[in-house]
């Protein structure tokens, strides 16, 4: 922990020395005869889009004012996305679209997907907001066919833009520290230094440290199925701690006919890990410690009028150790470590003024070691190949592509140290998708819009490889996406009224061969991993959106999402009786969800109120009473000042979430936090 402190010690001070010694440099602009300085101006308006299937957005002023510090609470504000969350300040939150699985899910951050071979869960409560730009989420796939072959290949996407150097006219270098505290203990300084070497080179340093306790408390209270109160108590959440070091820089090019960027990222953390509270047992032991570092880097180009290339590249190395000291139930002390290796290639030709096609090809290398007795230390190369052409004509917009995927993986049976026998599991697919949209009216922004996709995921190692665990006879788990839906959009900057949008879907998927865990012989411990599932969804999802100036000084900005989901568990046409799953509502699947954020913008007054709402569901797809769990929801609000000391931009924030202090699992026997309150302050130089 100290090591990580004075780390951060040394980085402020680095950035603070460079800013100062930068604006005694400066040529002063104090005289009023030489420049004149006006308020700062937040101006709101909808970028037109050019998508064929546009992306629910969260950025710029909207994503700034949510009450919320990493990626994983915002993307809670998007329509038909479910977040897995254990709790807590370190708690593990994974997302999952439109009931399909959270490994369906390709998350991107610059345009690179990040990955995870070994189990497919991507973390996003590791990425802090202070570095994002902006959070888009695509259902299917992002309808810009000039991206790399990895692009097409989940059932949907969450792209994470990072912030890019930005300069004021004359100045070479930006400060930001923000420090947050709050309830568990919160500790939570970060900063972030832009430098502009020259009108073509800029760069960006980001550094994060975050520490909490993690204790709260929280009243838990359990039912018989007959209704009689079986406990009903107040206790504190134990083993939530967390110390977490984020650091990450960038370099920025631009060039005459293109741009480029360099990236390096790292992740530092040691946190307990709450446990879920059963069989009376209110504390647990395990903790984990993971090292994430991954340097990525991507060139962009127009060649001339007709063609483009994009060249991307990453490597990868993440390092986990699991503990669990409990020798009542069994002593684990794991140790993991991934690498990845990733290039693509994509490029663009222009046909006719309204007509493209793109060609795409990547190839990535995973490898996977592991402390775990007899391990197959796996291998895979996975070549991308995406041909994908995009087509205008008149108000009728359409993109196609084609996927195709070639995996190899190589992995060894072993007893101890000794190589038994080496293996080898290859797999070609070709997987296309279509999307259209069409305008019926010039003279309004109405558009219809519909796609078609099949994709589907590989099994990750620990399916495939886990040691007497893993079936390495696993085939890949299938999704068949139809959508159809229609969106309406007003624009004006004379009205009152700035912004309208509304949106609604209605969709139908069909997840096969879903890989899902059963009992393996007649040991407690001992599963194995099956293709034996299939779960089709229904659902609707519905948003809307309101910007209003009312005044000269006063915005005012809604927005309400709504989802509704039909996924049911078809495994099993035998298991139809009182107590079995079939045509059951899957697992953590409420019928209804949704949220609403109403924020007002008055000088230099900020005030933003958030509410999310999760309907009853189930904890497993036998959709019984005692599987039973109650509709949860929170209610949260901020309120933030600006004001300025010199040259020097202040900003102070209250928040309060949880505001009723509503008691509530997302996951069963992980009791979340109740009310809890956050102080934030900003500094700009």
């Amino acid at each position: 922990m100290k090591r990580r402190l004075t780390w951060l010690v040394a980085f402020v001070c680095i950035a603070i020395a460079c800013c100062e010694a930068q604006d005694g440099n400066a040529v002063g602009t104090g005289r009023l005869d030489s420049m004149q300085y006006l308020r700062n101006v937040t101006i709101y308006a909808v970028k037109p889009y050019a998508e064929v299937i546009p992306a629910q957005v969260l950025g710029g002023k909207q994503l700034e004012v949510l009450n919320s510090h990493s990626v994983a609470d915002a993307v809670r504000y998007f329509s038909g996305i479910q977040i897995k969350d254990y709790g807590g300040v370190g708690g593990i939150k994974t997302v999952d679209m439109r009931s399909m699985g959270s490994n369906h899910m390709g998350i991107f951050y610059d345009g690179i997907q990040l990955g995870n071979a070994q189990n497919g869960q991507i973390d996003l409560g590791k990425f802090s907001l202070d570095n994002i730009e902006e959070i888009s989420l695509y259902n299917g796939q992002k309808s810009e066919i000039f991206q790399s072959a990895r692009d097409y290949g989940s059932a949907g996407s969450i792209y994470l833009r990072t912030k890019y150097p930005k300069f004021t006219t004359g100045k070479r270098d930006n400060l930001n520290v923000t420090m947050r505290t709050g309830s568990f203990g919160l500790a939570n300084p970060s900063v972030r230094w832009e430098h502009k070497f020259n009108r073509h080179l800029s760069m960006s340093l980001n550094a994060e440290y975050t520490y909490a306790t993690g204790q709260y408390h929280f009243r838990y209270r359990k039912l018989f199925s007959d209704g009689v109160v079986a406990w009903d108590t107040t206790a504190v959440r134990e083993n939530g701690d967390i110390y977490a070091l984020r650091l990450e820089g960038g370099l920025f090019g631009v060039t005459s006919d293109g741009k480029w960027n360099v990236k390096a990222y790292y992740y530092d953390s040691e946190k307990g890990i709450p446990g879920a509270i059963v069989n009376n047992v209110w504390k647990t032991a395990q903790r984990q410690w993971d090292r994430n570092f991954f340097t990525q880097g991507s060139f962009r180009k127009k060649v001339n009028e007709s063609y483009q290339m994009m060249l991307k590249a990453k490597y990868a190395r993440d390092y986990m150790r699991y503990l669990n000291p409990d020798t009542t139930l069994m002593y684990l002390d794991h140790k993991f470590w991934q690498d990845e290796i990733y290039v693509s290639s994509a490029n663009k030709y222009t046909i006719m003024t309204d007509w493209d096609v793109n060609l795409s090809v990547d190839y990535q290398w995973n490898y996977l070691n592991s402390t775990l007795v007899n391990f197959s230390y796996p291998t895979r190369h996975t070549l991308l190949t995406a041909l994908a052409t995009a087509y205008k004509w008149s108000r009728l917009k359409a993109q196609a592509s084609l996927l195709y995927t070639h995996v190899t993986d190589l992995y060894s049976s072993r007893m101890g140290d000794e190589v038994i026998d080496k293996h080898h599991n290859n797999l070609d697919k070709f997987t296309p998708a279509v999307f259209v949209s069409y305008q019926p009216w010039l003279e309004q922004d109405l558009n219809i819009r519909a796609f078609y996709k099949r994709i589907f995921r590989m099994p990750t190692f620990n399916d495939l490889y886990y040691t007497d665990i893993g079936n390495a006879n696993l085939r890949p788990e299938y999704v068949t996406q139809w959508n159809l839906g229609i969106m309406y959009q007003f624009n004006s900057e004379e009205d009152v009224v700035k912004t309208v949008r509304l949106s609604a879907d209605a969709y139908y998927n069909i997840v096969n061969d879903k890989i899902i865990a059963v009992p393996k012989g007649t040991g407690q411990y001992r599963w194995m991993m099956m293709n034996i599932g299939k779960v089709k969804i229904r659902g609707i999802d519905v948003s809307a959106r309101l910007v209003m100036q009312p005044v000269a000084s006063l915005i005012v900005d809604g927005a309400i999402t709504y989802t509704y989901q039909r996924a049911q568990d078809y495994s099993n046409p035998a298991d139809n009786g009182d107590g079995e799953t079939y045509k059951g509502q899957i697992a953590y699947i409420p019928w209804h969800s949704g949220s609403a954020t109403l924020h007002g913008a008055w000088r230099d007054v900020d005030v933003n109120y958030s509410f999310i709402y999760v309907g009853e569901r189930y904890h497993n797809s036998a959709n019984i009473l005692a599987n039973h769990e109650q509709p949860w929801y929170t209610h949260d609000i901020s309120a933030s000042y600006r004001f300025k000391l010199g040259k020097t931009q202040l900003k102070l924030t209250a928040e309060v979430n949880n505001l009723f202090n509503q008691q509530y699992d997302v996951i069963q026997n992980y009791p979340m936090p109740g009310r809890n309150f956050k102080f934030i302050l900003k500094i700009d130089i």
